[in-house]
């Protein structure tokens, strides 16, 4: 069994209070919940109006399929238009770690 991680550190667009922050970024992990079937959370920034840092996580049986799903749901967050990727750290565990 493989285990991977994803966090993405965002930059949002036109935001201008944690009200509005948690309507862009609430969309964004629901779609990448609902589309990828993974665990995704804001998971830190969560002071900051214009920056989140997204962690995801998922579970498969080789590290191939792993990468795909992390590959795509990097995909759909570089492809979000009211948000920036600024950078990615991926992590890969197995489970003898």
């Amino acid at each position: 069994m493989f285990i991977g991680s994803l966090t993405a550190d965002l930059l949002l667009g036109d935001v201008h209070s944690l009200k509005g922050k948690r309507a862009v970024v609430r969309p964004i992990v629901a779609e990448l919940r609902r589309r990828f079937a993974v665990s995704a959370a804001e998971v830190g920034d969560q002071d900051l109006h214009r920056r989140v840092l997204v962690g995801v996580a998922t579970v498969a049986g080789d590290a191939g399929q792993v990468a795909d799903v992390l590959d795509a749901c990097e995909r759909l967050l570089a492809e979000r238009l009211e948000v920036t990727l600024l950078s990615t750290h991926r992590q890969l565990f197995t489970d003898t770690d």
